[in-house]
């Protein structure tokens, strides 16, 4: 271990195991697990070197606090006066020029981030929401039937579970039937920046920059098409919703879709996958789903997030002194709070390493602790993996997953292809 200055002038040692390092994010979720679960039990919020191989090195970068019981997250997550979301919420510094343009209010602090967040709850009307439902259990209808015709030993990644999300999010926001695809791989690009194998030798840095514009183009024709001509969707809404006299700029636009566009299509499409790969590995649970699917989907969904967790850190900033864990984090000192392990803390969940489809409560932190940062889209995530497994086992009902690979990273649980066989 290397010791390190604190702000206080005391040297302090990085801890052992190290979350920071290439070889870490590189091994199975079961064996991360186990050294998430050393940390919980003995250093439950620990002292960590800067991330390797960071996109944009920081020489006065010493390292972060990593957050592992499930309690510690909660309180980070609901003291935003303490902890700061407007220095960065990624694991990595981003260059600051990409923070509001590729991140929205996410990447804000109030009174910011409460003013665009209510312009854009605005859009988010019963109205929408009930045309949204309409369209997810269309799509997964589809979707499904088009799985079926693809035949055994199909991607299950590329002919199912990337597809609904893409779909919905283009149903909600109006985007042409030619943009799809490219847009499904833009957002691709915006998650898996940090994967060698997606990166094929290309820059990361030029990767995201080249893509997030891309994706700023399609927001801002969008938006000025919708001004002209407003539509049934959400762009339209969006552009035109008003809280005390206030609309969104077309640079709060552009942000606030592409937020969208990675949030709608990587988080529900990883759990899609991970929920598939759970379903063939445990029999016994969707033989109970299956038995009364209707009444018991609705606990099935909360597991199938928690297993998942396709969220796997998010990071603050200290605005101020502040006890946790039994350490002092210091004003400026980074800290990752880390989803996977507070979601297998045995603390909170019995037996978090079985899949237990009636697991009543559920408090899992898939879509974050609470706080103001709570997911905006949550309603929306639930009722597309209600839709398509309600597919999936009905018109499917022995299909069964293979092997996955992965995506290698530390910010999405990303799987990167599937076959199945039905």
């Amino acid at each position: 271990m290397t010791a390190m200055t604190g702000t206080s002038g005391a040297a302090r040692a990085y801890d052992a195991i190290d979350l920071s390092s290439r070889a870490f994010w590189s091994t199975t979720a079961a064996e991360r697990e186990r050294s998430f679960a050393v940390l919980r039990a003995e250093r439950p919020v620990s002292w960590h070197p800067p991330v390797e191989d960071a996109l944009m090195p920081d020489p006065d970068d010493r390292g972060y606090w990593a957050v592992t019981r499930r309690c510690d997250i909660v309180a980070v997550s609901r003291n935003n006066e303490v902890f700061l979301s407007g220095k960065g919420v990624m694991f990595e510094s981003i260059p600051e020029e990409l923070l509001e343009a590729s991140q929205s209010f996410l990447a804000m602090d109030p009174p910011r981030h409460t003013k665009l967040r209510k312009v854009v709850s605005a859009a988010f009307t019963p109205r929408q929401v009930r045309r949204i439902e309409d369209s997810i259990q269309a799509n997964a209808k589809t979707i499904v039937e088009e799985l079926r015709a693809a035949g055994n030993g199909a991607d299950f990644v590329d002919h199912c579970a990337k597809e609904l999300p893409i779909r919905t999010l283009s149903d909600m926001v109006g985007i042409p039937e030619s943009e799809r695809e490219h847009l499904a791989h833009a957002t691709d690009a915006l998650v898996s920046w940090a994967d060698p194998a997606f990166l094929d030798g290309r820059n990361p840095l030029e990767v995201l920059l080249e893509n997030q514009l891309y994706v700023h183009q399609v927001a801002g024709a969008l938006a000025a098409e919708r001004r002209e001509r407003p539509g049934d969707d959400l762009i339209s809404s969006l552009v035109n919703a008003e809280v005390d006299g206030d609309r969104l700029a077309d640079a709060d636009v552009a942000a606030f879709f592409v937020l969208l566009s990675v949030a709608a299509n990587d988080t529900t499409r990883q759990t899609t996958s991970h929920a598939m790969k759970a379903l063939t590995d445990f029999p016994g649970e969707r033989a109970w789903l299956l038995e009364d699917f209707d009444n018991r989907i609705g606990t099935a969904v909360e597991e199938f997030i928690r297993w998942a967790t396709p969220v796997m850190t998010f990071r603050r900033t200290a605005a101020t002194d502040f006890e946790l864990g039994g350490q002092t984090i210091s004003a400026g000192e980074k800290v990752v709070m880390f989803y996977p392990s507070g979601n297998w803390d045995t603390d909170v969940f019995d037996h978090p390493e079985r899949l237990d489809l009636s697991r009543s409560p559920n408090p899992h932190l898939g879509f974050g602790g609470g706080g103001l940062h709570f997911c905006l889209g949550a309603h929306v995530a639930r009722a597309q993996l209600r839709a398509i497994f309600g597919e999936l086992l009905r018109q499917l009902p022995d299909i069964e997953a293979g092997d996955p690979t992965y995506v290698a990273g530390n910010f999405i649980h990303a799987v990167h292809s599937m076959p199945c066989t039905f």
